[in-house]
């Protein structure tokens, strides 16, 4: 099963919040995932963004593969200065 650490979107229109989620390839953007790892809220600024980096480390040694949006926000966090 491939899998992907993505964003999944809540909060109302014109309000955007995301879920940092570990779901399967094939399902939808806001759909079934297997775990919830962290959230970004883009409206403060800064942006924040909190991560449970322990679980995004597992999931990335599973072979978890996290999407562009979600590499830069790990970038701009620091979690691959920690983990390397």
């Amino acid at each position: 099963m491939a899998m992907r650490i993505r964003l999944a979107r809540h909060g109302a229109k014109k309000k955007p919040f995301y879920r940092i989620v570990v779901a399967d390839v094939e399902s939808p953007r806001d759909g079934r995932f297997l775990e919830n790892v962290g959230t970004y809220d883009p409206l403060p600024d800064p942006a924040k963004v909190s991560l449970k980096s322990d679980r995004i480390k597992y999931w990335m040694d599973q072979g978890a593969i996290p999407t562009n949006t979600v590499k830069s926000l790990l970038k701009q966090e620091g979690f691959f200065a920690k983990t390397m």
